[in-house]
């Protein structure tokens, strides 16, 4: 018997991964570089104490939507919940993508747009950006050529770090009959939100994640804002239960220590205007401003050769070269974690 053949393309596209070698600086994934304290832990631990986990979770996450929806001020029947932003942007993709139509990006921009998108099979397009890869009126005019039926903009964007101009995001929902996405993910660092279009343009989606601001990556929790039609389009493609009782409880115990994660992100962003400032000093490194909790710099030497450098030193930051040519990415971390950087980077160059 002869084994069954996958789709099309699919054994020559390599699974989505970014090198994860064990050392001591790592600076490569965008995560927060510390947890929420100890009481989070304490009430954590009750929380899980008391979950019955032979049953299956809310499917609708009654609790952790309220919660979002305080957090966020937008109605809670328009407010949605996942494991993950990827998972929220599958289901968009699942939803308003598909066979027969396209889905628009504006590069450089954050990869999993695109392969999610190829996963749904929706057809891509795209739309090129130079530096500094902000959103113009002339980008705008070629992604209403493509006839989308869904266009990202990612804001922060990543990997440049920049946000977009709010003005422009309402452009495009003005201007195109497409599902417009906006992928907040790092929106608690920096930037101006497009929460504030969805009203008067209820083709606008903003996507956001607990990863970064909340210190949960470990969690899987995503979340959306959106007009409460989107959201119940999202209910006919989600799978049964995709929200487990544990990321729920993972989710609501951080909102409650919302005072707590927003005095971690100070520290964050220290960090990150450090990070700009010492990397513009150095002889032979090109730093870009960054509204994210991580910058984008190019050395003026060979970014593969550096990033190798570098982790013969003991620290790995992000090879973003095949998205930005000859640039590499660093997460903004602890204080001895910049110094380690920086530290073995002026060796380097």
């Amino acid at each position: 018997m002869t084994p069954a053949e996958p789709r099309p393309g699919l054994r020559e596209t390599r699974p989505y991964a970014s090198p994860q070698p064990d050392v001591a600086i790592r600076l490569n994934t965008n995560e927060c570089p510390y947890p929420l304290p100890e009481g989070f832990v304490e009430h954590l631990q009750e929380a899980v104490r008391a979950l019955t986990l032979n049953r299956y979770p809310d499917r609708e996450a009654v609790r952790l939507r309220e919660a979002l929806s305080a957090h966020t001020a937008h109605p809670v029947e328009g407010t949605w919940a996942a494991s993950g932003s990827n998972e929220i942007i599958q289901q968009l993709l699942l939803a308003y993508g598909g066979p027969g139509r396209t889905s628009l990006v504006f590069s450089p921009t954050y990869e999993l747009h695109s392969r999610l998108t190829w996963v749904t099979h929706t057809e891509i397009a795209e739309v090129p950006m130079e530096a500094p890869w902000l959103l113009g009126r002339q980008h705008v005019a070629q992604a209403a050529q493509a006839q989308p039926s869904v266009v990202f903009v990612c804001s922060p964007n990543n990997p440049t770090g920049n946000a977009q101009p709010v003005e422009q995001v309402e452009r495009l929902a003005s201007s195109l009959d497409a599902l417009v996405v906006v992928d907040e993910a790092y929106i608690e660092f920096g930037g101006r939100s497009a929460l504030g279009l969805w009203r008067e343009h209820p083709n606008v989606v903003v996507v956001r994640t607990m990863s970064k601001a909340f210190a949960l990556a470990g969690a899987r929790l995503g979340y959306c804002l959106a007009t409460p039609e989107v959201i119940d389009d999202l209910r006919r493609v989600r799978l049964p239960y995709h929200l487990s009782a544990l990321a729920q409880a993972a989710a609501l115990t951080a909102l409650q220590h919302t005072e707590d994660a927003m005095n971690i992100l100070d520290a964050v962003r220290g960090e990150r205007e450090r990070l700009s400032a010492e990397l513009s000093r150095i002889p032979g490194v090109t730093p870009y401003p960054s509204d994210a909790n991580f910058v984008l710099f190019r050395p003026h030497a060979d970014a593969g050769e550096v990033w190798r450098a570098l982790l013969e030193r003991g620290v790995l930051v992000r090879d973003v070269s095949a998205a930005v040519p000859g640039c590499l990415r660093v997460t903004a971390g602890t204080p001895d974690e910049v110094d380690g950087f920086l530290s073995a980077l002026k060796e380097v160059v």
